[in-house]
């Protein structure tokens, strides 16, 4: 299905929207503008009405065993004090305000404003519930408007958000367009593209790079890549609860976020180490899965199929390296000779290796366009000192082992704060 100015429309008459979308989007351009808080009270309200129960139904039909995440995510996410908060924190209280500026060198007198970029196209990736509408929340946030390709696993959910939201407030309607095109419907993505100012893609480097060839030129294009998350262990405060922790945030994830743990460093260079961490920790893995068990029999045979592979490759020489496998109940560790952060299989089986403290730097470095998240573990006399290596490596964000996906008000994405991306300073001279 498609919403196209508050309505909802077929996915054959994809082709027709698009023919007059182009008027349609310079028609808003030249006659409305979207107010922050217009945005932020329309938001709050239906967080409130989705954390009240009132769209249970709807959510349960759309997000599946995911419902009670998505709630709490989503109601926290639409909160007003979360909206504000993010506003400050990344743009600045009175960034709406014209600041007046006298150069050094040059005119007399100049006026600095802040503007929407005009018209963000957002390709979004379909590994977190909601993501889409988030992220399109945040463009109206900074007053553009929205082109939405919905990501082929999303089940309706993104749609319906947007048309409660503009059933809250009409005034988004001409500012929001969602389209369920295929990703394989190169020609309609181009035109998208084409009508738009900024191309935000989610997604991993096959996508990007997708993305690239079809943008136009000038256009901004603001990449979301996959990352990478790692935890590092160099000691404990408390060995019991960290590793539970650590287990537990690696079944309850699937280990399918960016922020997800897929290999556990140990600060140590000797492998009959790693032998003893992989013996001891692999029971705390296993309660975690018999906990919260991985049913979908796809996965169990993927899973299979790629550690026999893995096995086969080392038996003929041909895997690039060599490792040994602590085989759980609905889990494993697989411990690796070499020093690289890399994917793991997933599903509560999470890759071992050693990084003494001394080769963090270097070794991490080479990895620099995937690092995220650091799930650190140490002693509390360690923690400053890890946190600045982690930090000069090239890591984004440096938790507890245990909360390694946990997203707090006002944080960063990957870095960066996405609001600013969506915006661009206009200069003006003044008489």
């Amino acid at each position: 299905m498609i919403l196209s100015e508050g309505k909802m429309f077929h996915s054959s008459k994809q082709n027709d929207i698009l023919d007059r979308l182009e008027e349609r989007i310079n028609c808003t351009l030249a006659s409305e503008s979207l107010d922050v808080e217009t945005v932020i009270a329309a938001a709050d309200q239906l967080g409130q009405r989705i954390a009240s129960g009132e769209f249970d139904d709807r959510i349960k039909e759309f997000s599946g065993e995911n419902f009670g995440e998505y709630v709490k995510t989503a109601a926290m996410f639409m909160k007003r004090e979360n909206l504000e908060y993010r506003v400050a924190a990344e743009l600045g209280t009175d960034f709406k305000t014209c600041a007046e500026i006298t150069p050094p060198y040059g005119i007399g007198r100049a006026e600095i404003r802040y503007m929407p970029m005009g018209t963000l196209f957002h390709i979004a990736a379909g590994n977190a519930d909601g993501l889409p509408a988030f992220s399109v929340l945040e463009g109206l946030l900074t007053g553009n408007v929205n082109l939405l390709k919905l990501p082929e696993a999303d089940n309706g959910l993104s749609i319906e958000i947007f048309r409660q939201l503009i059933d809250i407030e009409p005034a988004l309607k001409n500012f929001i367009y969602v389209f369920d095109t295929p990703s394989s419907d190169i020609e309609a993505m181009r035109r998208m593209a084409e009508m738009s100012d900024g191309i935000e893609v989610w997604g991993g480097d096959t996508a990007v790079r997708a993305v690239r060839s079809l943008a136009p030129v000038g256009a901004k294009i603001i990449e979301w890549g996959h990352k990478l998350g790692f935890a590092y262990i160099s000691g404990y405060e408390d060995k019991e609860a960290e590793l539970s922790a650590l287990a537990g945030h690696i079944i309850s994830t699937r280990q399918l976020l960016c922020s997800s743990c897929q290999t556990i460093f140990i600060n140590t260079d000797n492998m009959e180490e790693l032998e003893r961490f992989c013996t001891e920790f692999l029971p705390y893995l296993e309660k975690a899965a018999a906990a919260d068990p991985v049913t979908e029999i796809g996965v169990f045979a993927e899973i299979t199929l790629r550690k026999y592979n893995s096995v086969l490759e080392n038996a003929i020489g041909a895997g690039t390296t060599d490792g040994r496998i602590y085989q759980g109940k609905g889990c494993s560790l697989t411990m690796l000779a070499d020093r690289d952060l890399e994917l793991s299989y997933m599903y509560g089986n999470c890759l071992v290796k050693a990084l003494p403290e001394r080769e963090m730097i270097s070794s991490l470095r080479s990895s620099k366009g995937y690092l995220q998240t650091a799930g650190l573990i140490c002693e509390r006399e360690s923690r400053s000192r890890l946190t600045e290596l982690l930090l000069r490596s090239g890591v984004n964000r440096v938790m507890r082992a245990g909360t390694m996906s946990a997203s707090f008000c006002g944080e960063a994405h990957d870095g960066e704060y996405p609001l600013r991306r969506y915006l661009r300073v206009a200069n003006i001279e003044m008489q």
